[in-house]
């Protein structure tokens, strides 16, 4: 790890989404959002590593509280048997795009024969929305902050300012 530190941010770490892309040094970025407004209710920033996505969304459910049953759509990358035991055990029901690529998915037709499973497949791809305006718009794609205090603080106000233009918007719709 020595060779790839970067000297302005030693907290970043080397990661990459995708196999074939470049890895980059840097931090991830995680929000919850509901799914009816599509507006953002916890974000957190965390080192880049493999498990850190799983961890991240454990960690913003662990601490709401539980007034009634609720969902969690997310991609197949969430498919793992611990994931879906630690949000069941939550009493959130996992609706995960199920990952079958050389083994069988945790996620079984218990889950998927509802209809609010497809729901929630269409509609946790609003997540993509938020990272895309935070991307853009409020110009997180390269930060020019450094630490991951000072980041994970701008990726708050970009996920706050986000809320902000979402309502705005939702209230044009609406009248």
């Amino acid at each position: 790890m020595t060779t790839h530190q970067s000297l302005t941010d030693p907290m970043a770490r080397l990661y990459k989404k995708t196999r074939g892309a470049e890895a980059r040094l840097g931090y991830l970025g995680h929000v919850l959002t509901q799914n009816r407004n599509g507006l953002v209710v916890d974000v957190r920033l965390t080192q880049a590593g493999g498990t850190a996505e799983r961890e991240a969304a454990l960690a913003m459910l662990t601490g709401k509280p539980a007034l009634k049953r609720i969902t969690l759509g997310g991609d197949r990358g969430y498919d793992t048997w611990r994931f879906v035991a630690a949000m069941r055990e939550l009493k959130v029901t996992p609706h995960l795009a199920q990952n079958n690529s050389s083994r069988r998915s945790t996620i079984d037709v218990r889950t998927t024969r509802h209809d609010g499973y497809g729901v929630s497949q269409q509609k946790w791809k609003r997540v993509q929305e938020v990272f895309g305006w935070i991307k853009t718009i409020a110009l997180q794609r390269k930060t020019r902050f450094r630490g991951q205090e000072r980041v994970g603080w701008m990726f708050t106000f970009a996920a706050a300012a986000y809320n902000l233009v979402r309502m705005r918007n939702l209230q044009a719709a609406i009248a």
